[in-house]
């Protein structure tokens, strides 16, 4: 048994699921890459928090659709991934006093978006884990320091968002790729690539390109939590790395690179 790796998925658009596209089908292929795990930690943008850090505890967490104007194919969609209420203890221990257990919540899209296409079967079983709104880049980050011994539990870890994501120019971008969005991408790629991590967590108030990019901030912060997991011999590699308008896919692992080659 190998360390497991984690992963950042760009999950975009509901419409990922049922539409024909390359994104998609990268999730797939790596879903057939990847060591099979016990369990699956992911941190969604979906789930936001003020204060606290939920997990969900239920062992049969229901399935959300938390969108509005899409076709019904997507409200039929059912991920019916056991829950394992043994996984979210023991984060909550790794967090720490701000971790919360949660037996009702279900999970959304930001979870069932990026898993369905990796792991249909959805045999493995799975806690899902909020953002906590009110923490810093560098206080995301560390949370997934205390988080990084799951991976030797062969534990994968996925955090859930969008490193460039921002609904309110997605219209009026879709199709382009701006300038402002393409220098975000190289920034940031360069950041996880090189192990800048400070010029991942921390932005300048005057950095007109981290605004527009990150926005509200909730499918960025994603992100942060298996960066914290890093270990010195993992390698990192970026995967379905488009952009569409104020909407990007870039997805990264840490671990072994050569699962993504090709995607």
């Amino acid at each position: 048994m190998t360390k497991q790796a984690a992963l950042f998925i760009g999950h975009g658009s509901p419409m990922t699921m049922i539409t024909e596209n390359a994104e998609c089908r990268g999730m797939e292929e790596l879903g057939r890459r990847l060591q099979r795990p016990d369990a699956i930690l992911a941190i969604t943008a979906h789930w936001e928090t003020r204060g606290e850090t939920r997990l969900t505890s239920g062992a049969a967490p229901h399935t959300i659709h938390d969108f509005r104007g899409f076709p019904q194919e997507l409200y039929d969609m059912r991920y019916a991934a056991p829950g394992s209420p043994d996984l979210a203890r023991r984060a909550a221990e790794l967090i720490g006093k701000t971790a919360v257990l949660d037996d009702d919540h279900g999970f959304d899209h930001g979870v069932w978006g990026t898993l369905m296409p990796m792991f249909p079967d959805a045999e493995i079983p799975l806690v899902a884990m909020s953002v906590d709104m009110t923490l810093d880049g560098e206080e995301h980050r560390r949370i997934g320091e205390r988080l990084a011994p799951l991976r030797d539990e062969n534990v994968l870890i996925v955090g859930s968002g969008n490193v460039i994501h921002n609904l309110a120019l997605w219209r009026e971008a879709k199709g382009t790729m701006p300038d402002w969005a393409v220098d975000f991408r190289r920034r940031t790629n360069t950041a996880l690539l090189e192990r800048q991590d400070a010029a991942l967590t921390r932005f300048a108030p005057d950095d007109k390109a981290a605004q527009i990019a990150i926005n509200s901030g909730e499918h960025y912060l994603p992100l942060l939590y298996p960066l914290g997991t890093r270990q010195p011999e993992d390698d990192v590699a970026q995967f379905n790395d488009t952009i569409d308008g104020a909407l990007s896919m870039t997805s990264v692992i840490w671990g072994d690179a050569a699962l993504v080659e090709g995607l």
